[in-house]
């Protein structure tokens, strides 16, 4: 039997109140895609596709797919309104132990590795504004100091996560204007030509493709927290498309910047491509100040994962009776077990340096989970033609078809060129039934349906 401590009115109250608001919503969805892809993609890209159009098409076609994912992802925010994301999704989709495997995935590494890599790039760059500082040391630090942030509440979370993406967008729009007004111009130009075609039929663009969509990578973090949203019916249809447009833009305009200000030269085969250009516009403090640039960055990036990783573990705790602590939340509203775990899983993969083996191995599997959630739009659709759709994705079926052609692309690229890492990532995720099998045995699922929560 669940034991259900009894809460003070006025603390439900604060915790109906403290609710996240589109702009929060959209926020995390900007923090999460923003990261530090857009700033050391085009070094690789340069080089089979010396063309500016080409380039940003690139982007745009990124950016295009993104939103068919984001529109999709929308219709099942709404008609299937709870946190968890994919887990949520397909275990409604198709069956619990499908989401089981997208949420075992999610719960363990598939947010702590990303973060233990953004809080490490946090602290290299760091280094590069102060030279001497421990980036190691950082990284812990940035990832315990942003925690406990979110340990505190919702409403200090929405104010951190919204202050720091508004700073970040802030921030790389001044870039964008600095560099057009300050930058010295190449001699290259943006418009279409005859050999643009040539380009975008090449195997290097379609290779280009898949990193882009790693950069845009992010697009559906609000579905993870659909539960401390706001009327998300309304409010994640359109923060999703708010924020996929919003990086879009950021997106294309800083590829723009790098290009007219930088010789495609001096980019090719370079990582840190978002210094070089800084150089070119800012003289040598140009790199210290962009590593700055990004450092901030990566603060709201690390926030958005922080926020919306652990609220998996928490659905996944809801519905299993052996997990159920992860289902546990202060008077605040906050899965504090489940953030904790994953902070003790953040800490021992930055001590041991592993979260890029890990992020190398989960793609194939975090690829094919999307995939399958957008799938399910059009399964839908079939099998349940009655649920009700407070909102129904635009120009249906193209836009899930559009996006599941880039994503199988995708997929079809991991499998052929990594396959050990892919199926690694696999194996990692099937592992899940394991536990999900165990599980069953002790206690019935909750057939992944809401079940009430406990305070701590």
């Amino acid at each position: 039997m669940q034991n259900q401590s009894r809460t003070d009115p006025s603390d439900q109250r604060a915790v109906d109140i403290a609710r996240v608001s589109t702009v929060t919503a959209t926020a995390i969805a900007v923090a999460d895609m923003i990261g530090i892809g857009v700033f050391t993609s085009l070094g690789f890209q340069v080089r089979g596709i010396p063309s500016a159009f080409s380039l940003l098409l690139l982007w745009v076609v990124g950016g295009i797919t993104a939103l068919c994912g984001a529109l999709s992802y929308a219709e099942l925010a709404a008609a299937l309104p709870r946190s968890g994301g994919e887990y949520n999704f397909l275990s409604r989709i198709y069956h619990p132990a499908v989401g089981f495997l997208a949420g075992w995935i999610s719960a363990t590494v598939g947010f702590a590795a990303p973060i233990a890599l953004a809080a490490m790039a946090f602290g290299v760059y760091f280094e590069g504004v102060f030279p001497g500082s421990p980036p190691l040391v950082l990284g812990l630090a940035l990832a315990w100091i942003v925690s406990l942030v979110h340990l505190s509440g919702i409403r200090h979370s929405s104010m951190f996560q919204n202050v720091s993406t508004a700073i970040k967008v802030a921030l790389i729009a001044a870039f964008i204007i600095a560099g057009f007004a300050y930058g010295t111009p190449q001699p290259i130009s943006f418009a279409p030509s005859a050999q643009d075609l040539t380009y975008i039929a090449s195997a290097p663009f379609a290779i280009s493709l898949v990193f882009v969509m790693y950069s845009y990578s992010g697009w559906n973090a609000a579905t993870y927290i659909i539960n401390e949203v706001r009327e998300p019916e309304r409010s994640l249809p359109r923060s999703l498309l708010a924020a996929t447009l919003i990086v879009l833009t950021l997106y294309v305009g800083l590829n723009a910047v790098f290009l007219y200000t930088t010789p495609m030269e001096k980019m090719a085969g370079q990582i840190n491509v978002a210094q070089i250009v800084g150089q070119e516009i800012f003289g040598d403090a140009g790199g210290r100040i962009v590593a700055g640039l990004i450092c901030i960055g990566l603060v709201s990036a690390v926030s958005a994962m922080i926020w919306i990783g652990p609220r998996v573990t928490m659905v996944i705790g809801e519905d299993i009776p052996a997990l159920r602590s992860f289902a546990r939340t202060t008077k605040a509203g906050v899965p504090a077990t489940a953030i904790l775990f994953q902070l003790a899983v953040i800490t021992a993969l930055l001590f041991t340096q592993s979260f890029e083996a890990v992020i190398d191995f989960i793609q194939f599997s975090l690829t094919f989970c999307t995939f399958l959630a957008v799938l399910g739009v059009i399964v839908l659709r079939y099998t349940q033609p009655e649920l009700k759709r407070p909102y129904r994705v635009w120009a249906y079926p193209v836009t899930p078809i559009v996006f599941l052609l880039v994503t199988g692309f995708m997929m079809f690229y991991l499998i052929t060129q990594r396959p050990m890492q892919s199926l690694a990532g696999v194996a990692t995720m099937l592992a899940g039934l394991v536990v999900f099998a165990v599980s069953r045995r002790q206690a019935p699922m909750k057939d992944a349906m809401p079940a009430p929560k406990e305070t701590v």
